[in-house]
């Protein structure tokens, strides 16, 4: 691979012009493909085959009218008082424009509903005094037929009069029990001012089409209706989050800052970023241009955009300091093109492969829209890894010598080494060691209090639509009414005409009972009468974990209906955002156990050490969990909110840290890379075990370092996104890069191998003679092609004084 990528970088220099056309083309062709494949990106988060999607598909086949999805409009007068009976005409008109969209099947004028639930209370309350007026007269009449000597004739009419009124009592009594069983689901709130208008879908809430929901917002933003404000719940208004805003632009910035301060030349700065934005215009858009053939969720192309920023930077750099520094010893300048991409450019493809190793691993989780976005991301990875071995050797070409400084290019063939023989002190690397360890266990204690769930309307910024929303429902009506649960009760018998209202009342009262619950209302019965549907309440939102229970309560429950036993099935939106998470959880130790178990085995291949493998697992995982650490501590917890904009803390995004495992691996297996494997390399030149650690780390400290703060300048760009999906994920892969570079690679590994001094090397003999000769860096290219002033690649580099990728 190495003389390959050697062959290929010489190409690329001196056929510049060509390869950069060739790269113009691509963007052009992606750019074309995107205008013609692209489709609308979903919002939704779904994993099919799960248990509210059964029950979804139940209700498409036995109550059909059910079975689109549902979201909330939440109206209320802007002094706080009750609706006028002019604002009241106003919000019935703007319903009748609401289901004129497409993909609407109707909008509810709460307050008719209001009414006919008041109209069926009073008529509760007539038949219970009719009840009373005909008991009185049905014991005159028996009073009277006693002093008539009971006539066996009278006597039947009045029991038969008895046994009807009985019926009509218990009848009675069901419906007061169902209303009471509703109590407190209402919609209008009780001082009258907040109305809440139910929307159903022909499609579930979670795979509406954009279109519809865009055009819902234009219809209740341009309502205006005097004195009351409409806002839409999350449900409806969840939008594609922008692929790109300032705190992206930000990022970049500062990326290149700290490019400018490293090279100390604008040309060479402006090289990693060039490559980085030709590399995720051509995958972003390659990506994008599938999906109107592939369901995409929105925050697919946005982790694609993060990772071929980060890498696509980070690779560059790695490849452009190589040639700098055999361009400062003199080096004929395709030479050292071609010897910078079969060396740097051959770690380059080996890092980037654990990194679309990760990625694409996350496809044997079995959750399509996670494989997917893992696709998507090492797609992005494979087209950086291909711009740094190609586009960046040529732009170096194009530019010559001026990626040096000015003073630099005065003094190239005068680079002297200085040697690097001594170790670094036994307490410094003790300290180190514990200082770094002990950090990482702190930080990572918050991980033990994770939970799982994805976004409603309190994680949206404050002033929104959808904020306001969510706030004007929890303080009018409870916060449980913005995530109801839809149950379904499968009956062993049909109900009849008879016993339909007292099945509904055993099977509420059972769902009553159980811990959670705010009210349970009838909705609906299927045709046949086997299939019951009940909207349920809980006391707490959709992320709360007593609804969280209360699903799984829901799904176990077994309540006797007619000498039967029935069967219940949960749905909704809260239901299946609970599902969704759920099956993550699940799927992360397995997907945890496969990315460590694949780091061992790489790392066992590249540095040919047991020990060193492990020490790079381990430090992988304190990583990593101090990454979950700090998202929960903030996310979670709410600490640093004014900071972080998170006001109202709560579950971490479900698929989070699935994500933080596959992408933090293969970031730091590329820093465990480049700074271990310049320790193996001075090793193997002779140097003791100790001093080759010392050797190693100055040789990749400052190039790491740099890639680092890059990488974690990139991520934290979209820490503050307008999306809420959006920015833990920024803040995880910030902070788990900042943890990983700097205090597992930089303090944590080179004092635990300095303490293991010659140890650290070992490898049975058997192991040793059947690996294979994994040549990461290059080592035996750089042989048969010595730097100028004697000594090879790594080993030379590990005894200057001038640490490698050191701008001076």
């Amino acid at each position: 691979m190495a003389s390959l990528l050697y062959r290929l970088g010489r190409f690329a220099a001196r056929r510049a012009l060509l390869v950069v056309l060739g790269w113009v083309v691509l963007i052009a062709l992606a750019g074309v493909g995107y205008g013609v494949g692209h489709g609308a990106l979903s919002g939704a988060i779904t994993i099919p085959g799960t248990a509210t999607q059964k029950v979804a598909d139940q209700l498409a086949k036995d109550l059909p009218q059910l079975a689109g999805g549902a979201g909330t409009l939440v109206a209320h007068t802007d002094d706080g008082r009750p609706f006028t009976d002019s604002q009241k005409q106003q919000v019935a008109a703007l319903l009748k424009k609401l289901e004129a969209v497409p993909g609407v099947r109707s909008a509810t004028d709460p307050f008719a509903t209001a009414a006919n639930a008041d109209a069926q209370r009073q008529k509760l309350e007539q038949g219970a005094a009719q009840l009373a007026a005909g008991r009185q007269q049905l014991d005159a009449a028996k009073a009277q037929a006693q002093a008539l000597g009971n006539p066996p004739a009278v006597l039947q009419q009045i029991a038969t009069q008895e046994q009807k009124l009985d019926d009509a009592a218990q009848q009675l009594q069901q419906g007061q029990a169902l209303a009471g069983l509703a109590d407190g689901l209402g919609t209008v709130s009780r001082d009258g001012s907040a109305a809440l208008i139910p929307v159903t879908l022909q499609q579930n809430a979670m795979a509406v089409a954009q279109s519809t929901k865009d055009e819902l917002t234009r219809i209740v933003t341009t309502a205006g209706i005097g004195g009351v404000t409409v806002d839409i719940g999350n449900d409806l208004s969840q939008s594609v989050p922008k692929v790109a805003g300032p705190g992206e632009v930000i990022g970049l910035v500062v990326a290149a800052i700290v490019l400018l301060v490293m090279l100390g030349t604008l040309l060479g700065a402006a090289l990693p970023l060039v490559s980085a934005l030709v590399g995720v215009g051509v995958g972003v858009l390659a990506a994008l241009s599938l999906s109107g053939a592939v369901d995409m969720i929105s925050v697919t192309p946005v982790l694609g955009l993060m990772l071929g920023l980060a890498v696509g930077i980070d690779y560059s750099l790695f490849i452009l300091n190589r040639h700098r520094r055999q361009l400062r010893t003199g080096m004929d300048l395709h030479e050292s093109i071609g010897l910078a991409n079969g060396t740097s450019g051959n770690a380059v493809v080996f890092a980037g492969s654990t990194v679309l190793i990760a990625l694409l691993a996350l496809n044997v989780t079995g959750i399509p829209f996670l494989g997917l976005m893992g696709t998507v991301a090492a797609f992005c990875v494979l087209v950086a890894i291909l711009v740094a071995t190609t586009l960046t050797p040529a732009l170096i070409s194009l530019l010559g010598h001026r990626v040096l400084r000015r003073r630099e290019r005065d003094g190239v063939g005068r680079h002297e080494a200085v040697a690097v023989d001594r170790p670094m002190s036994t307490r410094r690397a003790v300290l180190s060691t514990v200082v770094a360890a002990v950090a990482l266990v702190v930080v990572a204690i918050p991980a033990l209090s994770l939970r799982l769930g994805l976004p409603d309307g309190s994680s949206e910024a404050v002033g929104s639509t959808q904020y306001d929303a969510y706030k004007t429902i929890e303080a009018k009506f409870g916060p449980g009414v913005d995530g109801p649960l839809l149950v379904v009760a499968t009956l062993a018998q049909p109900a009849s005409d008879g016993t339909l209202v007292g099945d509904q009342l055993a099977v509420g009262q059972a769902v009553k009972q159980l811990e959670g619950v705010q009210a349970v209302a009838p909705i609906g019965a299927s045709s046949d009468r086997t299939v019951l549907a009940f909207q349920v309440v809980p006391t707490q939102g959709p992320n709360g974990e007593v609804t969280a229970q209360l699903v799984q309560d829901l799904r176990d429950l077994r309540p006797t209906v007619g000498g039967s036993t029935a069967t219940i099935g949960v749905a909704g939106n809260a239901s299946g955002n609970i599902d969704v998470s759920d099956k993550l959880a699940s799927a992360l130790p397995v997907y945890l156990a496969l990315v460590v178990g694949l780091s061992f085995v790489i790392m066992i291949l590249v540095f040919r050490s047991l020990l060193v493998p492990l020490i790079a697992t381990l430090g992988f995982v304190l990583s990593l969990f101090g990454a979950l650490g700090g998202i929960v501590a903030i996310y979670q917890w709410g600490w640093l909110s004014t900071v972080f904009g998170t006001h109202d803390p709560g579950p971490i995004l479900s698929f989070l840290p699935t994500l933080e495992i596959g992408i933090l691996f293969g970031l730091a297996m590329d820093y465990q890379l480049f700074l271990v494997s310049g320790m193996r390399e001075a090793w193997a030149h002779g140097a003791s075990p100790r001093v080759a650690v010392r050797q190693g780390f100055r040789a990749g400290r400052t190039v790491v370092t740099a890639a680092a703060i890059i990488m974690i300048s990139v991520f934290s760009g979209f820490i503050f996104s307008d999306s809420s999906t959006i920015r833990p994920i920024g803040f995880g892969l910030a902070f788990g890069v900042l943890l990983d570079a700097f205090v597992v690679r930089m303090l944590l590994v080179p004092g635990v191998m300095h303490l293991l001094g010659g140890a650290a090397w070992w490898l049975p003999r058997w192991l040793d003679r059947i690996l294979p000769d994994v040549d990461v860096e290059g080592a035996s290219l750089e042989r048969s092609h010595p730097m100028p002033g004697g000594g090879h690649g790594a080993a030379a580099d590990a005894r200057t004084s001038e640490p490698a990728g050191s701008p001076a």
